[in-house]
């Protein structure tokens, strides 16, 4: 109880500054800012100011992660959560930025351990969230691509709020059986247009298990929003009903 206080505490201080001009403008360069109204514009930026300040920023083999750098991310991430009930990622205390693809040793990676030649994100169960940079810079700037390692990576810390790694997040008790039903078919439709070798909108890494589908669906709804819910209306929705947005209104 004490700890939420101060917790609460610290974050009214957090927002009782200005947000900082140059952060600003950071916003402002990554595509999906312009598309939200002024309301939704000022509680994204609630998130990034207190994102940026209360998580704890890493870089790996030295790199230096600038100010512009969080708030590229936090950005990002906030936008998965900007209408939604959240606690700013409660469980995601530090973030690690690396310059660019890593891997080449055992790595544990949603609750698995497997061999990775190369890594451009993980989640960790337990543990951080880890970025390599140019990736998350191409993501921001290519918004209509399909890929996001930040949106990936960041779905998996939703997924993993409740402590299971199953590709199914805190859904309303009352769309659980819809949420389990939809996102069961159109991974298994998608497993299926896999070994037929046809062409997919969703990334056939989805194919992998249930969590990398949910993530892979979360790219696709906020970066090709309106090709989704035409190929994959009723997945569409659920995500919509999910994250409580319909980006495909919004170009």
């Amino acid at each position: 109880m004490i700890f939420r206080w101060l917790r609460s505490r610290k974050r009214r201080q957090i927002l009782s500054r200005p947000f900082p001009e140059e952060w600003r403008r950071v916003l402002e360069r990554v595509p999906f800012y312009e598309t939200l109204d002024e309301e939704e514009r000022a509680a994204l930026r609630e998130i990034v100011q207190v994102f940026v300040e209360e998580k704890n920023w890493l870089g790996g083999r030295g790199f230096v992660v600038t100010p512009e750098m969080k708030v590229s991310i936090a950005a990002q991430a906030g936008h998965l959560i900007l209408s939604r009930p959240h606690d700013f990622y409660s469980n995601v205390e530090t973030i690690v930025v690396h310059p660019g693809s890593y891997g080449g040793g055992p790595r544990h990676h949603d609750g698995l351990v497997g061999e990775s030649p190369e890594v451009l994100g993980e989640a960790w169960l337990r543990g951080p969230v880890v970025l390599a940079w140019n990736h998350v810079n191409r993501g921001a700037r290519r918004e209509k691509d399909g890929r996001n390692v930040v949106y990936h990576e960041f779905a998996h810390k939703l997924d993993m709020q409740d402590g299971v790694v199953d590709g199914t997040p805190t859904v309303e008790r009352a769309n659980r059986e819809r949420w389990y039903q939809t996102m069961t078919r159109e991974l298994e439709q998608l497993v299926d247009a896999k070994e037929k070798g046809r062409a997919t909108l969703l990334d056939k890494y989805g194919t992998t298990n249930p969590a990398e589908f949910f993530a892979v669906a979360t790219e696709c709804f906020f970066e090709r929003a309106r090709a989704l819910r035409e190929r994959h209306p009723e997945l569409y929705r659920v995500l919509a009903d999910f994250y409580r947005q319909d980006p495909a209104e919004r170009y």
